[in-house]
């Protein structure tokens, strides 16, 4: 009884204040943590570390807009406006840190292997662009054109697509330097997994290891973990896995000057490949069937490829909504407490450091224009 006692009095003599903290590390959650920091909020970000399920780990890297927003124009204009943020938040990044992610904007390519494809992507994007008040640009390039800016495109790839909007970078890196300008501003990192957040009439309590962590706002960016915790402020969502697998390959000479949804020629030379989209559960390992699936069609895009070595391949979840739309909420019951969670949290990372981390400070509330995003749609 003793023991037990003075075990409870080390526990709450362990609190630490804060004005915001934020619940989860990786893309978006550091990315938010990161804006919190830059406006002189004194911020924690607790993150779970490697035992996670981070997205992060398995991202792509594509800064992507074409294909996003066909069916919601909030979400097309919120994936473009994004994309244009980039290159601030980029330089941000890169002063603070001195670490170069990889970052490039010259546009990226959506490849079609058949005439159907083509003209269904013709009408997609029309329709996206359409949505975004035409401040989407896009361009559609037959076989013909397209082999002039890529000279290696295979006999049987019909056309492309193209947005300048378009880029990527290296996920990992960005990470990396999200953490440490979060550091770098004064933030406070924190590895231990979240067990419970109270509301105290005013501020919350978060309940980490053995530490109970006191903040006026409280940020859930913990990806699957935000369905156990958003319930404890008042909030509610549900999220799904869907696998993606991606297979690496031995460096070679540069040959790939833009990004594409299935094929991404990193810095250093490597290949990534992978545009899968698997219902298993929480499986993030990977099979040989999609493997092949994904081998086969990138060697009909670019046919010298077939005979370059693959070194390894890994599977990663992301962390989707029925309607595959982002979740922006705040708490009416436990004021102070919001909830985010997007599967594009390379993407949309310039418009949460440098936005939704300002609305949280300066506004106290969301947006009306972010009203849609709200997990109440899904009551209707």
């Amino acid at each position: 009884m003793l023991t037990r006692i003075f075990s409870e009095i080390i526990f709450m003599n362990k609190m630490c204040d804060f004005d915001s903290i934020v619940i989860g590390g990786g893309m978006i959650g550091s990315s938010i943590a990161f804006g919190l920091a830059k406006q002189d909020e004194k911020v924690a970000m607790i993150d779970e570390g490697d035992n996670a399920l981070r997205a992060a780990r398995g991202n792509f890297g594509l800064i992507w807009v074409q294909g996003k927003g066909e069916k919601n124009s909030s979400y097309a204009d919120w994936t473009l406006q994004s994309a244009k943020k980039w290159p601030r938040f980029n330089n941000e990044l890169m002063a603070l840190t001195k670490i170069d992610i990889g970052f490039e904007q010259k546009g990226g390519f959506d490849f079609c292997l058949n005439q159907e494809e083509f003209d269904e992507r013709i009408i997609l994007l029309k329709q996206i662009a359409e949505n975004s008040n035409e401040q989407f640009s896009y361009e559609m390039f037959n076989h013909e054109e397209l082999a002039k800016k890529l000279p290696k495109i295979g006999p049987e790839v019909v056309g492309a697509s193209y947005s300048s909007w378009d880029g990527h970078v290296n996920p990992l890196l960005l990470l990396r330097s999200l953490h440490k300008g979060f550091q770098e501003l004064g933030g406070k990192l924190l590895t231990h997994s979240v067990s419970d957040i109270k509301y105290n009439d005013s501020y919350f309590s978060v309940q980490a290891k053995n530490s109970v962590i006191n903040s006026n706002k409280v940020i859930l960016a913990a990806g699957f973990s935000n369905q156990n915790l958003a319930p404890k402020i008042g909030l509610k969502m549900s999220l799904f896995p869907q696998r993606g697998q991606i297979l690496v390959t031995e460096k070679i000479k540069p040959f790939l000057d833009y990004p594409t949804g299935l094929i991404r020629q990193t810095n250093e030379g490597g290949l990534l490949l992978g545009d899968s989209h698997e219902d298993v559960g929480f499986d993030d390992g990977t099979n040989l069937q999609t493997m092949q699936q994904i081998a086969q069609r990138v060697t009909t895009i670019f046919p010298f490829l077939r005979d370059v070595k693959m070194i390894r391949a890994w599977g990663s979840l992301r962390i989707l909504t029925d309607d595959r739309l982002p979740i922006y909420d705040y708490s009416k019951t436990c004021p102070g407490a919001y909830t985010v969670s997007s599967h594009s949290g390379v993407t949309l990372a310039a418009i949460h450091a440098l936005d939704i981390a300002s609305y949280i400070v300066k506004d106290g509330k969301l947006p009306i224009s972010l009203k849609c995003f709200s997990a109440e749609r899904f009551n209707d």
